[in-house]
């Protein structure tokens, strides 16, 4: 054995300088969080799903249920408006129908036959002064100041007072003895005069008196084929006046008592609208009128004087407003075709302190305003010009909403009025604000739903999204604790769904994990034990830690070369596997012998070993640990030359003094140790051609006189020539 072959040792590094942040990477690319994390954006997602469902669906609802209510509150003017109108044309229907059937009864025809001739007989009589003068006297003092305080107008009393003799005498024993006090003159029955008259008024009377006590007329009058008004119920300034040339010749019952003639039948009657009637002090009178008679025997016309409260009664529901569904602001109304009022207003009667100024602030005169608080009605008096008048007035039938008369916006029905004569329109309104409450307390419920269904959506979705982000979260957190360098973590694994096969999937990927990273870490102690084998454990770390060029000067080292000479000769013929177990026994008896006596191998091959003493750990005694570890290696060829047979020896060089270790190559790292003194020590192991233990003079003279040493010669080297001495085993 003449030279040496390093050992080489090549170790990956790729699992020890992978960083943690790197293998995490994979994983915070899955899991890392962004601007939402899962759960955020799961529950961001459920809130907008519920919130866009929330949406749509109280859309609808509100559309549909605000649809809803305004049609209910259409349907309801509409209602109201369709039963006043069938209770106005019933309620005329009816005066008309009981006017024709009583201008055809027996009584009606006989009292107009006896008041007609009991009329004409007084038109042919003279009138007493005094009692023209009473009658005079009563017009200018009592009914025309009246009359004038009424209607706000100056009257002349000529223009009114009576120009038939007949006239004169009943207003004197009649209308002028009752001072206006209609009640009593129609509890009266009949003057004790002895005219014909006054007969036929006490037989007849108590007939007509029952028609206006049941029926609720204001006046019923009979009237000649003249014109004549030959009987009066009331005896009011009427009673005996002409309306063909009278003072009331341009009244509508002159133009009804007209109409009435002209048609020629008992079976029909004739309707006029409201006008002003100054006999009732002005008082807006409407009249019907049928002739009276049998057949075409027609002897005069019955007229009932048709008051506002009748029309009043049925339009005000007895002002049952809110029982018959008008709410607080509510009301059914008539106009004509004057566009003022033929019923009086609601507000008129349950707010007059207030009405005046509500209708004068939209338009209405201040004296008109007035005149309605002061007489109590509307009738002829409150303008109505709306939309909703105007259209029924062309005959329109529908609802709308527009500004009312008192400026309020309402909701309105309106509809023209079926009545032969009359050309009025009937109208039902309600306060818009009234009519659409409900619809504003369903959108406040349902957005107070919506409100709360949202708010429990919220927290149904916040809740859902935890439960179902929690296996995530369990998962993320073992994730991160794997990431985080922990092997073995595995999580609880509950159920069949997706997150149970992922996170079952996570075990697996886990177990497997720790399986690799426990190879990986018995492969990394099998490094370390072979890097320390190979060379000094301090140089081992500086190599994992990554220097490059590792190596170090040593002043003051022990250094052994030792060769087994005849191992060659020996072990020819035989298996390498054999050969090289034989060898490897060897020299694994040196690495126990130089690990028991503080010894450190630098490397060993076929061709030699190589050792030293106070290379990484400073010995004053290195030189003598040195020989006695060469000593014990002859005893241990001796042991092997006993078991095996053979005569192999050892031929070993000792030098002491400065040399270099470190880790040469790149490819393939191996760690020597060079300097003189391996050289040196190489060399005087040649110095002669037996076997034995030679060391240099350094040597012997630090191991004294423990140890024989017998000159064996010299080696030249560059600093001279240097002794070599054969060291011998002492005695025992």
């Amino acid at each position: 054995m003449s030279s040496s072959t390093s050992t080489s040792t090549s170790t990956s590094t790729d699992d020890e300088t992978s960083s943690p942040a790197r293998r995490r990477s994979p994983l915070r690319a899955l899991f890392g969080r962004g601007s939402l994390d899962i759960q955020s954006t799961l529950l961001v997602m459920l809130l907008a799903v519920s919130f866009l469902a929330a949406i749509v669906i109280g859309s609808v609802g509100y559309v549909n249920g605000r649809d809803s209510l305004r049609a209910a509150a259409f349907d309801q003017v509409t209602s109201i408006r369709e039963s006043r109108a069938r209770d106005v044309e019933r309620t005329l229907a009816g005066v008309q129908q009981a006017v024709v059937l009583d201008s055809r009864n027996d009584s009606a025809l006989q009292a107009s036959l006896d008041f007609n001739a009991g009329f004409a007989a007084l038109d042919e009589q003279s009138i007493d002064p005094a009692r023209q003068q009473a009658v005079t006297a009563y017009y200018e003092d009592t009914f025309v100041p009246r009359l004038d305080e009424a209607t706000g107008s100056s009257t002349d009393p000529s223009l009114l007072e009576p120009t038939s003799p007949a006239q004169a005498y009943l207003q004197s024993l009649y209308t002028v003895p009752f001072d206006d006090d209609f009640d009593a003159s129609l509890a009266f029955d009949a003057a004790d005069d002895g005219s014909a008259w006054s007969q036929a008024r006490s037989d007849h009377h108590d007939y007509f008196r029952e028609m206006v006590d049941q029926l609720g007329y204001e006046d019923v009058l009979l009237l000649d084929l003249d014109g004549d008004v030959v009987y009066s119920a009331f005896s009011g300034v009427d009673l005996g006046t002409n309306v063909e040339d009278g003072p009331y010749s341009r009244t509508p019952l002159a133009d009804v008592w007209a109409t009435a003639l002209e048609s020629n039948t008992v079976d029909s009657s004739f309707t006029t609208d409201f006008e002003p009637y100054a006999p009732s002090l002005g008082v807006p009178t409407a009249w019907i009128a049928s002739p009276v008679g049998s057949g075409a025997d027609v002897s005069g016309v019955l007229a009932v004087q048709v008051p506002t409260e009748t029309i009043d009664s049925v339009m005000t529901g007895d002002e049952g407003w809110a029982d018959q569904g008008l709410g607080r602001t509510g009301e059914a109304y008539l106009a004509g075709p004057d566009e003022t009022m033929r019923s009086t207003s609601r507000e008129l009667i349950e707010h007059p302190d207030t009405f005046a100024a509500d209708v004068v602030d939209h338009g209405t005169p201040t004296d008109v305003a007035q005149r309605q608080v002061a007489t109590g009605s509307s009738v002829l008096l409150q303008p109505v010009a709306t939309t909703a008048v105007e259209a029924a007035l062309q005959g329109r039938t529908a609802t709308t909403v527009n500004t009312d008369y008192l400026g309020h916006e309402v909701l309105a029905a309106y509809a023209p009025i079926d009545v032969e004569g009359l050309n009025w329109v009937v109208v039902a309104k309600v306060d818009t604000a009234e009519a659409f409450a409900p619809v504003d307390v369903f959108t406040r419920n349902l957005l107070l739903s919506t409100a709360a269904i949202i708010v429990v959506v919220s927290l149904l979705s916040l809740l859902l999204a935890q439960v179902f982000v929690r296996p995530v979260r369990r998962l993320q957190h073992a994730v991160n604790r794997v990431s985080g360098g922990e092997i073995g973590v595995e999580v609880p694994v509950k159920g069949h769904d997706e997150f149970s096969e992922l996170g079952g999937a996570f075990n697996d990927m886990s177990r497997s994990l720790k399986v690799k990273q426990d190879l990986i870490d018995e492969q990394r102690r099998e490094n370390d034990r072979l890097l320390r084998t190979l060379m000094p454990e301090a140089m081992a770390k500086r190599y994992k830690e990554g220097e490059e060029t590792i190596a170090e000067d040593h002043t003051d080292v022990a250094v052994v070369y030792a060769d087994v000479a005849g191992f060659d000769d020996f072990s020819r013929g035989m298996r390498s596997g054999e050969r090289l177990a034989l060898l490897d026994g060897l020299w694994r008896s040196f690495d126990e012998a130089a690990e028991r006596l503080g010894v450190e191998k630098v490397r060993s091959s076929q061709q030699g070993y190589l050792a030293s003493c106070g290379l990484t750990v400073p010995r004053i005694d290195n030189a003598r640990r040195v020989v006695d570890f060469t000593l014990e290696l002859e005893g241990i060829l001796e042991r092997f030359n006993a078991t095996n047979s053979s005569r192999v020896a050892l031929r070993a060089g000792i030098d002491t003094g400065q040399v270099t270790s470190g880790l040469v190559g790149r490819t393939s790292m191996v760690y020597d140790m060079w300097g003189d003194a391996v050289t040196l020590a190489h060399r005087v192991q040649d110095v002669s051609s037996q076997a034995g233990i030679y060391a240099t003079e350094r040597v012997v003279q630090k191991i004294g006189d423990g140890v024989p040493a017998v000159d064996s010669g010299t080696v030249t080297t560059q600093s001279g020539e240097q002794r070599v001495f054969r060291l011998e085993r002492p005695a025992a």
